[in-house]
């Protein structure tokens, strides 16, 4: 009878095929196609820009109800406020430390390069550089009350980031009072969170439509000529950004998580494939989210350190600013001193968190930044305006990998971050659902105490 139990016992399920693969094989083509599209028919090129626009905004439109759910299941699942108000903290604290170190970085690097002598500004590029002003820039006071929607609806139809996050503090901290009267408005959200993920898997496939687009235009419109002629700031901020991701980061990775910084990266590979392709890091958040979580951090440290450091963690802007500014002030004939520059920067560093939500944030921040401390500046915008979008690249590459690294070093330092599963994770054990985006039977609130008894039951 023993001898036949393996014969009559069922078969375990086979594994689902993952198909997933084939999509970003699929935008790898697709970049390759934009590109030779974009030097071959520039008009056609720059033509093709709405297939780009259009996928953004597909996974935009996913940004807010996710950041909704995953922030409201995490905080009202905690038993004590004290703990999310500590992540917070320690979030815009660490935030703020980075956001200086990334300017410090460009000044040295924008300091020995010099790369604006010699260049000459006509009055077309004057008046381009005076176009890129944007009137969507808000001043500190107007930006923190830009934070409160107008009703608790218009946080979602708005697409504004940090009114979500707001909304949904709200409602989270008002669940976890309510105890467990609250448990079937988690569930509930529970599901609406699944439902959504589901969706964003699905407009997923759209991707390569969308690099090939973006890619395309991106090409088209700045040509070969605009990238000759300022290689050495393009390739002097990429090389500053690697340094900054690599080093800074790899460092800090390493001695607060005991993380090797490629191990990391190899494991969001498809997030930096997605950004490069699209020259957005928002397209990927959603999906940032769901793998922090997936990685083993809790989902208050990522509900509340992804969107927020998606406006006040901006590594990648922070030396763009840095190094356009030097390079426009030396192009004009009328280079900075360092006591002139630290307070141009420091008036950067604040404006830049006025623009979080504005189309093409870098740029315009940059142009409305200098109009407001120092207009003569402005002239020079006009010169970066035409490789702008592929140094954007750069920023949002930065900019991502920042986010990421910082949620795993907030995790360590709350203790919210399950290390065994990290490295469960890295190895390639335990495998991202990608068909789902979640962890399908997983409870997210893992802190309900039910989960335990669960636990218990399955190990009798």
């Amino acid at each position: 009878m023993a001898a036949s139990t393996p014969d009559t016992a069922p078969a375990a399920p086979a594994p689902k095929r993952d198909r997933t693969h084939y999509l970003y094989i699929a935008v790898i083509v697709a970049v390759a196609l934009g590109i030779a599209v974009g030097l071959i028919w520039p008009d056609a090129g720059v033509a093709l820009k709405p297939l780009g626009t259009g996928f953004v905004n597909l996974i935009k439109m996913m940004i807010s109800p996710i950041i909704f759910c995953t922030i409201v299941l995490g905080i009202g699942s905690v038993r004590k406020a004290a703990k999310v108000g500590a992540v917070g903290g320690i979030a815009l604290g660490y935030f703020l430390v980075m956001s200086l170190v990334a300017l410090t970085i460009g000044l040295v690097v924008g300091n020995i390069l010099h790369p604006g002598d010699g260049l000459h500004i006509t009055n077309a590029i004057k008046a381009s550089g005076h176009d890129q002003v944007s009137a969507d820039a808000l001043p500190p006071v107007d930006f923190v009350l830009s934070i409160i929607p107008l009703t608790f609806v218009s946080a979602f139809t708005e697409g504004q980031v940090l009114q979500t996050l707001l909304i949904a503090l709200l409602a989270g901290f008002a669940l976890q009072a309510m105890g467990s009267t609250g448990k079937p408005i988690l569930r509930g959200i529970e599901h609406i969170q699944r439902l959504v993920f589901r969706i964003l898997a699905m407009v997923m496939w759209a991707a390569p439509i969308g690099a090939f687009g973006a890619i395309a235009a991106v090409v088209g419109s700045a040509g070969v000529d605009a990238l000759k002629s300022l290689a050495v700031l393009m390739l002097g901020f990429y090389v500053t950004c690697a340094l900054f991701v690599f080093i800074v980061l790899g460092v800090m990775l390493r001695a607060v998580a005991g993380l090797n910084i490629f191990t990391l990266f190899k494991y969001l590979a498809r997030e930096f494939l997605l950004i490069l392709s699209t020259s957005s890091s928002e397209s990927a958040l959603p999906r940032l989210i769901a793998k922090m979580e997936h990685l083993g951090v809790s989902k208050p440290v990522v509900g509340i350190t992804v969107p927020t450091g998606y406006s006040f963690n901006l590594d990648g802007t922070m030396i763009y600013m840095t190094m356009a500014s030097l390079y426009i002030a030396d192009a004009l004939g009328t280079p900075m001193s360092i006591g002139e520059q630290i307070p141009l920067l420091l008036f950067l560093l604040l404006a830049s968190k006025g623009a979080a939500g504005v189309s093409g944030a870098g740029l315009a921040t940059l142009a409305g930044g200098l109009q407001s401390h120092k207009p003569a500046l402005v002239d020079g915008v006009g010169l970066i305006v035409g490789i702008d979008r592929f140094m954007s690249e750069a920023r949002a590459l930065t900019n991502f990998a920042g986010n990421a690294v910082a949620t795993v070093l907030i995790g360590t330092w709350t203790k919210e971050i399950d290390k065994v599963r990290v490295r469960q994770v890295l190895a390639g054990e335990l495998p991202f659902d990608e068909t789902t985006l979640l962890d399908e039977g997983v409870q997210p609130h893992a802190e309900i105490p039910e989960q335990g008894g669960e636990k218990e039951l399955a190990k009798a």
